[in-house]
Order: C-alpha cells, then sequence, then structure tokens
C-alpha cells in the first residue's frame, strides 16, 4: 500500500532472456530455415548446431536480442557458405589419365552383325526345327522339357536339333558374318 505523496514503482517481473529458453521457443523456425539451406534433413540439423554454437558463444556479446533471428540466419548462411567453399574435389592433376586401358574384346557392333545373321538363318529353317532350336538353345530348356512342351519324344528332338544345327552350319550368310577379316600390320 502506498501513502499519500509517495509513489512506488512496480517494475514488472521480466526474466532475462536465456540461450536454452531462445532456443526452446524458435529452434522449430531455425531449423526450416536450415532445411531451406541443405538438401539433407541430417545437414540441416548439424548446420543449425554449428550455427547455435558460434550463436552460444557469442550470447554476452549480443545487445539486442531482439535481433537473434537474424543474427543465427546470418550464422546459418555463413557456416553453409565455408561448407560449401571447404568442401573437397576429388580431381587431381596429372600427366596421364588413370584410365585403365581398353581390353582387346570383340566389337560389339560385329557381335551383333553375328547374332543378326545367326537368327536370319534360324528363320530360315523348317517351323518344327526352328521351334525346336529356340526352345533348347534360346529358352534353355533341356531336350526332356522340349519334347514335352512340343509334344513329341525325346529322340525326336535330339535328331530335329542336329539336322538344324547342321543346316545353320552350311549357311553361307551365317558363315560369312562369322568369319572375320585378317587385321592389317601397320609397316614400322
Amino acid at each position: 500500500m502506498t501513502t499519500p505523496g509517495t509513489s512506488a514503482t512496480v517494475t514488472p517481473l521480466v526474466t532475462p532472456l536465456t540461450f536454452t529458453t531462445y532456443v526452446q521457443a524458435r529452434g522449430p523456425v531455425l531449423l526450416r530455415t536450415a532445411r531451406s539451406l541443405t538438401a539433407n534433413p541430417s545437414d540441416a540439423e548439424d548446420l543449425l548446431q554449428t550455427a547455435l554454437t558460434k550463436t552460444y558463444l557469442a550470447w554476452e556479446r549480443i545487445e539486442d536480442h531482439r535481433a537473434l533471428d537474424g543474427y543465427v540466419r546470418r550464422a546459418l548462411l555463413n557456416t553453409r557458405t565455408s561448407q560449401w567453399r571447404k568442401r573437397r574435389v576429388e580431381e587431381y592433376v596429372c600427366d596421364e589419365l588413370p584410365e585403365p586401358e581398353p581390353q582387346p574384346g570383340p566389337d560389339p557392333a560385329e557381335q551383333q552383325a553375328v547374332r543378326d545373321a545367326l537368327w536370319r538363318a534360324v528363320l530360315k529353317l523348317p517351323a518344327r526345327q526352328r521351334a525346336m532350336v529356340v526352345l533348347r538353345y534360346y529358352e534353355d530348356l533341356s531336350e526332356a522339357q522340349t519334347a514335352e512342351v512340343l509334344g513329341v519324344s525325346i529322340g525326336t528332338v535330339k535328331s530335329a536339333v542336329s539336322r538344324a544345327l547342321a543346316k545353320l552350319r552350311n549357311d553361307a550368310q551365317l558363315d560369312a558374318a562369322t568369319t572375320t577379316a585378317p587385321e592389317t600390320v601397320e609397316a614400322a
């Protein structure tokens, strides 16, 4: 109670803003800001932790606590920029390329030409022999499975496939496609 002529000044009890209460109150907003700076949520959390560490170290020097969000956002941006600048580049200058020498092997175009010629030769076979060759060698079925699918005996499959292979061996176009031209030797 106050007496007349005297005035009592009542100061409201304002608790000073602590770092912990600030982080608890603004953490989700700051995390959204960090996520907008990185592609990975885990990287965003690390980025925010680093920025908050910098803020904690400077907490006593920050005079205007109303500008804390701006300070932390600037710390986020500066930290992210530093991380980007420090990223490792795994390229090194060297005299020779570290790529392995190409292994000598069959030319894919020649292999495709042989496959095409083989298929054209298979298409020339009678329908029954062609079906047996396709089932045996393209579908990789056994003689018994081929016989079961076609409803014939195993002996029929063996003889028909044998005759079909003989026709394929004697096909002139297939033979021309499988023979390779002799390699030319350059004079030294």
